[in-house]
């Protein structure tokens, strides 16, 4: 009786182990499952996954895409180019489709944003470039056959662009003018042009050096003063652009002296100048940082944009600021727009070129801020901020001739890239 009473607790005991939950299974039962498990794959293996591996099967979204924020074209006798500005970096195909109907330039992971859109919806793109949507995921940029004679394709950085140059068929240069712009404007409006521009036979850039007299602009830890750097960069500049044939340099300032920001402007305009190139010495509230950027008139994208252009103003940050509507009531026009963007990529890719095979250069890119004598010239204009004096290690540089002497040669070099690849509208 204690027998079968001790074998009936011990049956008892092994029923409510095994109904204990999947982790506590014999291993009987793991055995039994996994080979349940195996023969239902055997029967169907087509069968999907669970859920937990399915989600890789979802639609795509627009993550990871980049998004051509605007396009835009510019057109000269000889060139016409289309700027795809990007939110991110893209990778056109290297090999570009060569069909019967023309080039097909594949753009994959790129979506057109809104005002691109409307862009082509208005019919604001020039000839011969064809732009579609031909999926979610993918641009096509199209060249129709007879339409040109070579392109060259580019992507830039710092911000996203995607330039493609185009130069037309050699038939198409005795093409009236007028014929040769339809649907070129830029969305802002540009003023009349005079019937007959005067020609010139040279072009004029004005060079200013930033500060001067009682504004010794920035000051370095070794009392380096902004004023005196800047004149001296903008002295050999003048010095090397006025060795080359058909180029007329002039200065706002020659020596230590003060300029009021406004008459710097005035002078330009009033010279007829063809571009205008400020030069400064940048500073900063943390030592360590460094590097160089140049800019062109607009509204400020940050705060450190902000706060740069409310010193070389000389204004309380508060009232630097400038809104967009400005752009069509000052003096600044669409053409003047883009060429002063084209310029500042120049130049500062000049400088990157130019300056990192012997320092440790930081690009900081082209930026764009409200600078009072930018806004208020009438040609493409730039302000190159060409280190920190702040940093201690770039104030050691510019107080140096070599290093001033090759920033002057790479502000050059941008200058006479901008000039050998853009048409100037005669002035």
């Amino acid at each position: 009786m204690r027998s079968a009473l001790w074998h009936i607790l011990t049956l008892t005991f092994l029923v409510g182990l095994f109904d204990l939950p999947g982790h506590a299974l014999s291993p009987f039962h793991a055995g039994q499952a996994y080979a349940a498990t195996s023969e239902s794959r055997q029967k169907s293996p087509a069968k999907p996954k669970r859920s937990r591996t399915s989600r890789i099967h979802l639609s795509p979204t627009a993550i990871g895409l980049t998004t051509i924020q605007n396009l835009r074209t510019a057109s000269s006798p000889g060139l016409t180019r289309l700027v795809l500005d990007l939110d991110g970096k893209a990778r056109p195909s290297k090999h570009p489709q060569f069909q019967a109907e023309g080039v097909t330039i594949d753009i994959p992971n790129t979506t057109l944003g809104p005002s691109a859109k409307t862009k082509l919806a208005t019919g604001r793109l020039a000839k011969p470039f064809v732009i579609t949507q031909n999926s979610e995921r993918s641009v096509e940029v199209s060249l129709p056959t007879g339409s040109f004679q070579s392109y060259k394709l580019l992507t830039l950085a710092n911000p996203y662009r995607l330039v493609i140059d185009v130069v037309p068929r050699s038939e198409s240069l005795t093409a009236p003018p007028v014929e040769s712009t339809p649907g070129l404007e830029l969305p802002l409006p540009t003023p009349p042009q005079p019937a007959q521009p005067r020609a010139k036979s040279f072009k004029t850039i004005v060079i200013d050096p930033g500060h001067g007299g009682k504004d010794p602009g920035a000051r370095g830890q070794r009392g380096t003063e902004e004023k005196d750097i800047t004149l001296k960069v903008a002295l050999k500049l003048r010095d090397l652009l006025s060795r080359q044939r058909g180029i007329r340099v002039l200065m706002t300032r020659e020596r230590d002296e003060f300029i009021e920001l406004e008459d710097r402007a005035k002078f330009a305009n009033g010279q007829e100048a063809d571009l205008f190139v400020s030069i400064h010495v940048n500073s900063h509230p943390q030592r360590s940082v460094k590097g160089i950027e140049i800019y062109h008139f607009g509204e400020a994208k940050d705060q450190r944009a902000l706060e740069v252009a409310a010193r070389e103003n000389g204004t309380p940050l508060n009232s630097t600021g400038v809104g967009w509507e400005y752009l069509v009531a000052d003096l600044l026009t669409a053409k003047k727009i883009e060429e002063s963007l084209e310029l500042a990529w120049t130049a500062k890719e000049a400088m990157v070129t130019n300056l990192t095979d012997h320092y440790v250069l930081v690009d900081h890119g082209v930026k764009t801020a409200p600078f009072y004598v930018l806004r208020f010239t009438s040609m493409p204009s730039i302000l190159a901020e060409i280190a920190y004096i702040s940093n201690s290690a770039e104030e050691d540089l510019l107080r140096t001739g070599l290093f001033t002497t090759r920033v002057a040669e790479a502000l050059m070099e941008g200058v006479n890239t901008f000039l050998a690849s853009s048409k100037l509208a005669t002035r």
